[in-house]
This record gives structure tokens, sequence and C-alpha cells, in this order.
């Protein structure tokens, strides 16, 4: 599953979260909801924008599980590593 960061306008913090490319996070709250961690004094509705890293692909060996890696795209040029995710 990719991982993003999203930045609070409010307090500065970045956190990075994964979820699937369809989704959004738009608040604060539901960051941290992701996250796992306590909101702290910032308001929960308090906007993020999430940053233009590119998301990243979280791999099976950086999970530490026995399943294979992702295979590599036909071209090697949609991503810097040459995997596009795909299994």
């Amino acid at each position: 599953m990719p991982t993003y960061d999203y930045r609070c306008d409010s307090n500065g913090r970045v956190l990075e979260v994964n979820h699937r490319m369809s989704e959004n996070v738009s608040t604060w709250g539901e960051l941290c909801v992701r996250a796992g961690i306590d909101r702290g004094e910032t308001p929960a509705e308090a906007p993020v924008h999430r940053l233009a890293t590119g998301g990243n692909i979280i791999s099976s060996t950086s999970r530490g599980s026995d399943a294979a890696p992702a295979a590599a795209c036909s071209t090697g040029a949609c991503c810097p590593t040459g995997f596009c995710g795909l299994e």
C-alpha cells in the first residue's frame, strides 16, 4: 500500500501514512487516526495537504513478509525503482 506525506498548516507537522491511492486525508484529526497518534492541541478539523512526494510503495521485503516482491514494469521508466507495485 502506498505511503503519503501530509502537512498540517496549523501546526507545521508532517506525518507519513499509508492508504489506498483512491483515498485522501483532509483533516488533522483524520490524519492522526490513520497515523495512530494523539492530535494534541491542534483542532481535529484543521486542514492537511498531501505533499508532492509521489507516494511510496511499501514492498513485501520492507514489511518483513515472505511474499514475493512486486513485478518490474516493462519499461522501468514509470517509477524511480523500476517497480510499479503491480503484483
